[in-house]
């Protein structure tokens, strides 16, 4: 890794999303009705915080191939840390097929450039966690295959080296069986799976549906309840209110209303504010600073709304100015 550590270490995987037509499906519409955008969660949250002026490093693996060259060079742009990054000369860079609604809102629907071996991101490899990062940022993903071990691994290192522990769950069914619907609950098994995880997490974001099934509530407080070591919680919910609970820190907000072209990222773009936040401000995480809290919050969503006003995940990210600026217009009264 680089010598200067970077502070967030964002795992997991980096791949296409192939967004359709609104309205239309990527899987059966010509190639010029699509739109190849660059994404994955970490490597949109890795991103996102290089665009946000905080260090970062993605470790993951990508294929040889075109999508893979387009990623790494994205990397390199954005200034993202890439020392921990490998590569995979037989497994292609993964291809997801994106469904958009006619109002922007998204629905993963299968993949695209298997050629019968899986994809790179499922075949990463156990990686040195570099000293002196702060945070961790991991989605339940790389739980659903051949990633798994690696994931454990970097877990177990986080855990001896005193790094704080972000989990993401981005439940996906398709990522555990291709042939689930794209809107199907998890399994006992995967949901168990996911539990031991989340179970070691100091930060936990999650969306409310996924912290209903897994949980039995979409409640933060409820939801740090049922893990023993009562963890930040944060519960986002689409266009209805935010919740959270930071140690003695609960709120609820309303999200910002801006046009919505797309929503991809817009929750990885959140959780990337939350942790450039949190990086800045790490006593925020016991909430007896309420009123920064709150400000965290707004930050994040911020973070989300911008990205919902472009296509893709990443390209739309913003600046840690453009959102200050997008909150200053708002400053009166509610988000709107």
């Amino acid at each position: 890794m680089a010598a200067s550590p970077p502070l967030v270490l964002c795992l997991g995987e980096a791949l296409v999303d192939r967004l359709g037509p609104l309205g239309g499906d990527p899987a059966s519409a010509p190639a010029g009705d699509c739109d190849d955008r660059l994404g994955g969660a970490p490597a949109n949250v890795a991103c996102a915080l290089a665009r946000l002026g905080r260090q970062a490093a993605f470790l993951g693996r990508l294929g040889r191939d075109p999508a893979g060259e387009a990623l790494a060079a994205l990397f390199r742009a954005r200034g993202v840390d890439t020392s921990g990054l490998q590569w995979d000369a037989e497994r292609p860079t993964r291809i997801v097929l994106v469904r958009r609604d006619l109002a922007g809102e998204r629905q993963f629907g299968g993949f695209a450039g298997n050629r019968g071996e899986g994809f790179a991101d499922e075949a990463l490899q156990a990686v040195t966690l570099p000293q002196q990062a702060s945070w961790l940022l991991v989605g339940t993903l790389p739980l659903a295959g051949g990633a798994a071990a690696a994931l454990e691994r970097a877990v177990e290192q986080a855990g001896i080296a005193g790094v704080a522990l972000a989990v993401d769950v981005n439940w996906r069914p398709t990522f555990w069986d291709d042939t689930a619907p794209p809107d199907a609950a998890p399994r006992p098994e995967q949901a168990a799976a996911m539990l031991a995880l989340l179970q070691r997490a100091t930060l936990l974001k999650c969306a409310a549906e996924e912290a209903q099934w897994l949980f039995g509530s979409a409640d933060p407080e409820q939801v740090r309840a049922a893990l023993p070591q009562q963890p930040a919680v944060v519960v986002t919910d689409g266009a209805a209110p935010l919740r959270w609970c930071l140690g003695r820190s609960s709120g609820v907000m309303a999200p910002y209303r801006v046009p919505v072209l797309d929503s991809t990222g817009a929750g990885d773009a959140f959780t990337a504010g939350l942790l450039h936040g949190l990086v800045a401000r790490p006593d925020l995480l016991g909430g007896q600073d309420g009123l920064a809290v709150e400000q965290l919050m707004r930050f994040a969503s911020g973070c989300g709304a911008l990205v919902c006003q472009g296509a893709g995940a990443i390209d739309p990210q913003p600046t840690a100015a453009q959102v200050e600026a997008f909150l200053a217009a708002r400053q009166s009264g509610p988000p709107h």
